[in-house]
């Protein structure tokens, strides 16, 4: 009789739970809706496109099995691991990704610090509007301007060169030389700005006590910024470390195509232009697949190799 009372007394956890469960999909369900179209575009342009690794391991013949036909195992590993065009691309790929992550990385937390550090707001709102806008501008569109800016017949630069110096027009978009050094300043133009403003949302939210406290103890403008301002953003600057780091070997494959010529190729030849080269033109798609996937592979091991020297180092880390 006992239990009988206890058991009316106190219905079932699931039966509360399940309570709980549509109260809550009620309260909420508009945010899971807001959900879906976002999930099913992981879904069917990041996680399905995996299985397409296979072609890695067979060998593929265009209109036969979208699986490929046979077994192929690590032909095509050993294939690439041997061909000098891929080390070649490989090299170029690893010098312009670390020397890209050398300036661009730091840039923005500095243009981020020193617009911090502006009083008015007036003009601290307009030169965040004007840096942040080339982000929108398509590359089509920059390395078009680019090009007519840099042109050896028109192009600005050249004439300003000629007629300030004396120098004879220079093709800057043909000379391996320049490719580097134009691939990172037009990533400086783009995407400073626009990365900026993760980093200002972090200075943002440190709490103003600290710089009070800071001034209170005789700290000036650049001390407060090298013992509060930095070290507080430090998780954030980690954290975007870590994501750079993990697409050192993805770098923007339109930009390089589109700055592509014979006679820069040199250096200008990187991984995503050799399987595009491979996969697309030469319809070799279980070789592009392969070194593809070897690209990820090291990704990922740069990913978590990042991800524990951070941890170990500063404490903060991804996951």
């Amino acid at each position: 009789m006992t239990k009988t009372k206890t058991a009316k007394n106190n219905p079932p956890q699931t039966g509360l739970r399940k309570v709980g469960l549509r109260r809550y999909m009620k309260k909420y369900w508009p945010l899971y809706a807001m959900m879906v179209l976002p999930v099913i575009y992981f879904i069917v342009f990041k996680y399905l496109p995996m299985f397409g690794n296979i072609l890695a391991f067979r060998r593929y013949r265009p209109g036969m099995s979208p699986w490929g036909e046979e077994w192929a195992g690590l032909r095509y590993f050993k294939l690439f691991m041997r061909d000098p065009m891929f080390w070649s691309a490989f090299k170029n790929t690893l010098v312009l990704s670390l020397l890209n992550l050398l300036v661009n990385f730091f840039l923005p937390i500095l243009f981020a610090i020193l617009l911090n550090e502006v009083r008015a707001k007036r003009f601290k709102k307009f030169v965040q509007t004007i840096s942040y806008m080339p982000r929108f501008i398509s590359t089509v569109v920059v390395i078009t301007i680019l090009g007519e800016l840099l042109s050896p017949s028109s192009g600005l630069v050249n004439l300003f060169l000629k007629n300030a110096f004396g120098i004879e027009p220079i093709y800057f978009m043909n000379e391996p030389g320049w490719f580097r050094i134009i691939y990172i300043l037009t990533d400086s133009w783009q995407f400073t700005g626009w990365t900026a403003i993760i980093y200002l949302a972090a200075i943002t939210g440190i709490s103003s006590d600290l710089f009070e406290a800071a001034e209170i103890d005789g700290a000036g403008r650049l001390q407060q910024i090298m013992y509060v301002t930095i070290p507080s953003i430090m998780p954030t600057i980690m954290v975007m470390l870590i994501m750079n780091v993990g697409r050192m070997l993805t770098l923007g494959f339109e930009k390089v195509l589109l700055m592509y010529t014979p006679n820069n190729a040199s250096v200008s030849d990187i991984l995503d232009t050799l399987v595009y080269r491979t996969g697309l033109a030469n319809q070799n798609y279980s070789y592009a697949t392969a070194i593809g996937l070897f690209t990820g592979v090291i990704g990922v091991i740069l990913v978590t190799g990042a991800n524990a020297l951070s941890r170990k180092v500063t404490g903060e880390s991804v996951y």
